[in-house]
């Protein structure tokens, strides 16, 4: 197959091709889009007439791309982010504070600390609709995968408008549960006869934060998750002694900081939004209550 065709894909072909990728299979990827296996099967079929290409070959476990179609992913992708853009676009359109922003966030400020600076939000803008997507990726916004992202690193794209908070801190606690049974290690050292939380996979970010703190290593751990909220959960529930964010464990008694002097670690902390949107109603709200609510938190005040 390699006669490309005038008809114009759809849009929602291209949608269709990235959920059989990320499925696998063509009746997991109508389940996911509420659409027919048959009906998936065409959507594929057209669009491989349309570009004149072979995306798929089936296999003993379902659907596999071809080289063509990984190649053609990204471009996909940004297909559908640009259309769901285009929706949130037009949904916001009118003479009030309305329509939806989708914001991006890491997995601890999405799940506990935003709620509640969101909620105010729409309080004060009904016709307000929230995304949000945990994901902490440096090119969300350019992608137009999100409109606004709260982000631990300094945007460095010139396309963006960008406002530092300032610094969110980070250093080692446990509950008391698990202080009352092994007690408090009085130095770094010391740490190494406790029950340490952390990481799984290595990354290029932890491999200088190991740099800096060489202690830290993942034979080291005796519970390891790439999920910063499973850590959490896990000094939480007294598993043992992790890295957590100060003002946050400051909301709970239970949960006490230690070793405060020899460990503590500064987060720069960034919201920033497309340059385009700086005019949009509905994104220069948000941009503002998240301005003033993660200021307000970082600062102990919620």
């Amino acid at each position: 197959m390699n006669t490309m065709t005038d008809t114009e894909p759809s849009w929602e072909w291209y949608r269709t091709f990235l959920n059989v990728l990320e499925t696998g299979s063509l009746s997991a990827a109508g389940r996911e889009m509420g659409l027919t296996q048959p009906t998936v099967g065409r959507h594929i079929e057209h669009l491989e007439a349309a570009l004149g290409l072979k995306l798929f070959v089936r296999s003993f476990d379902g659907f596999s791309p071809t080289d063509a179609a990984l190649e053609l992913k990204p471009y996909a992708a940004g297909i559908a982010a640009t259309s769901a853009a285009l929706r949130r676009v037009a949904s916001s359109h009118g003479t009030e504070v309305r329509g939806t922003v989708r914001l991006t966030a890491s997995e601890v400020i999405s799940v506990e600390v935003l709620p509640p600076i969101l909620a105010d939000l729409k309080h004060q803008h009904p016709g307000l609709c929230i995304e949000l997507v945990m994901s902490n990726r440096a090119d969300d916004l350019l992608q137009r995968e999100a409109d606004i992202a709260v982000r631990m690193f300094k945007p460095a794209q010139d396309a963006l408008v960008a406002k530092r908070l300032g610094n969110i801190e980070v250093g080692l606690h446990a509950h008391q549960r698990y202080l009352a049974l092994h007690g408090a290690p009085h130095s770094i050292d010391a740490l190494a006869d406790h029950t340490l939380i952390g990481f799984d996979r290595e990354s290029a970010y932890l491999r200088r934060f190991q740099e800096q703190f060489p202690w830290l290593s993942r034979t080291g751990l005796a519970f390891r998750a790439d999920s910063d909220l499973a850590q959490l959960a896990a000094i939480r529930a007294g598993f043992g002694i992790g890295i957590c964010q100060v003002a946050l464990a400051a909301k709970d008694p239970a949960l006490v900081h230690l070793l405060p002097r020899q460990f503590s670690f500064k987060m720069e902390t960034w919201v920033a939004m497309h340059e385009d949107l700086r005019s949009s109603p509905r994104c220069a709200v948000t941009f503002a209550a998240l301005v003033a609510g993660l200021g307000a938190y970082m600062r102990g005040q919620v």
